[in-house]
């Protein structure tokens, strides 16, 4: 049996001898869209013998079978220049038909896509070895699945890529809980490499699907939108390589959209993500949202983008950074909304390191359901393992952890890790989300940059008090 890990180190390796490859992310870049044309290629052949009347939305002298796969074939400076001067010009120039909208996918893949490598024999060495895996053997697609997320997962020491993976096990506890079914329509607006859509695809396949028409079903209420070519190509890998046959992602941004436009052909039942925070919106964008709630905070937009999207009784699990729960002005104008608009039922508080290394910013878990006012919320405080000060690269947190939590799930109790606020006490606080936990002791207790700024300032204030009482009384003496 081959070993597809050694593969993809071979091919690591092989890349890293091309002088015009830089660091892990054009490495990853270049391995994506080889993969790409190689698992298209593959799944054409399955199709083909599928269907009498397939036809390939890429150009017979572009497929991969006729300039990759013979392992003689083209090499050296003809295989490079055919790259670059045939292969790379003529995918980004594909013209999109309404009958093949895989066309306009690896259209777009490429539009956003270099190649980095130089040597045509390195590049040559990198697709003998690519041909060794067959993504329609059942073994090497799966074996690949894992070795994906291996990839993924290097993403997240290769600079701002990182921002892109979530870790499995979040994806994985969000999505169980929420629980899509087939026929119910799951939308992830910032869908980075697809991880929420591939998990919200194995619940639905694990529990309902009976037959090929439950099978069409299912590819056609799966959607995610995203802007950014890397993860863009590697979420269509993604579904591509978990059967989705056209993948419906949209290359895009999704807050580059009219709120209004919005209407309810567009509305969904299910909503997971994890939208970006930290980063302010591109110009002009706040445009697209009513006056009260324009901002330049991505994570906030995005917040007020996904209540517009959800149906009546729909559901959305989100991951939001601490910065969304509290402040003032359009910020609590949108925390208002929300609980407003959807039953904002639970609250799951994470430890900073989650997302570490690449950011060590405070997040949480939002579950609500649209349609009814949040009456209250229940938070839950999840804690580090026993002997762990901090998730790390090499210590990611495990979905294992969230037994607890599942199992509270259904019966609700006040604990060491759990607590409840009313929505009398929230308006009262200015619709601040960023509760702490009350049973914390004291001397155990952190606090927020905003909760220490404001202990600061206090000090000062009590601090000039006295100075000037003191210089009161000095002058009177």
């Amino acid at each position: 049996m081959k070993n597809i890990g050694n593969i993809i180190k071979t091919l690591q390796n092989i890349m890293r001898k091309d002088q015009g490859v830089s660091g892990d992310a054009q490495r990853i870049e270049q391995l994506g869209w080889m993969i790409t044309l190689k698992i298209l290629s593959d799944k054409e052949k399955e199709l083909s013998l599928l269907y009498d009347n397939y036809k390939s939305p890429i150009p017979e002298a572009l497929q991969w079978r006729n300039w990759a796969e013979n392992p003689e074939g083209i090499t050296g400076d003809d295989l490079r220049k055919f790259l670059d001067e045939k292969l790379f010009p003529g995918l980004k120039s594909l013209q999109a038909d309404d009958s093949n909208k895989l066309k306009l996918i690896i259209q777009e893949i490429f539009e956003g896509t270099n190649n980095y490598m130089k040597n045509g024999t390195i590049i040559r060495q990198v697709l003998n070895e690519l041909n060794k895996i067959d993504f329609n053997v059942s073994e090497d697609r799966h074996l690949f699945g894992d070795i994906y997320e291996t990839i993924l997962k290097d993403l997240q020491s290769a600079g701002n890529y990182g921002e892109f993976y979530t870790p499995r096990a979040i994806t994985e506890f969000m999505t169980e809980t929420i629980n899509p079914r087939l026929g119910e329509k799951v939308l992830d607006p910032a869908c980075g490499t697809g991880g929420f859509l591939v998990s919200a695809i194995k619940n639905i396949q694990k529990q309902d699907i009976k037959g090929v028409e439950d099978w069409k079903t299912l590819q056609a209420s799966i959607h995610g939108m995203e802007f950014k070519p890397l993860p863009f190509m590697l979420a269509v890998t993604n579904l591509i390589l978990h059967d989705i046959e056209v993948p419906n992602i949209d290359y895009t941004d999704s807050l580059n959209r009219e709120y209004t436009g919005i209407g309810q052909k567009d509305k969904v039942d299910i909503i997971l993500a994890n939208p970006p925070f930290g980063a302010s919106v591109s110009d002009g964008v706040e445009s697209n949202f009513p006056q009260n709630f324009r901002t330049t905070e991505s994570a906030d937009l995005f917040l007020v983008l996904m209540v517009r999207y959800l149906k009546e009784k729909g559901r959305a699990a989100i991951v939001l950074p601490d910065g969304s729960l509290t402040g003032d002005g359009v910020k609590q104008r949108i925390r208002q909304h929300l609980l407003e608009s959807c039953n904002l039922h639970t609250i799951v508080r994470l430890p900073n390191s989650v997302f570490q290394p690449y950011a060590s910013v405070a997040t949480n878990l939002l579950f609500f359901t649209k349609g009814e006012p949040t009456r209250e919320i229940w938070y839950w405080e999840h804690r580090l393992p026993s002997g762990i000060k901090a998730y790390s690269k090499t210590k990611p947190i495990q979905k294992t952890e969230f037994e607890t939590l599942k199992q509270w799930w259904g019966d609700r109790k006040e604990n060491e890790q759990a607590w409840k606020v009313s929505i009398n006490t929230l308006a009262e606080n200015g619709y601040n989300l960023d509760i702490k936990n009350p049973h914390t002791p004291k001397e155990e207790r952190t606090f927020s940059s905003t909760e220490l700024l404001n202990l600061l300032s206090d000090s000062f204030r009590k601090s000039d008090e006295l100075l000037a009482r003191l210089k009161k009384e000095m002058g009177n003496g």
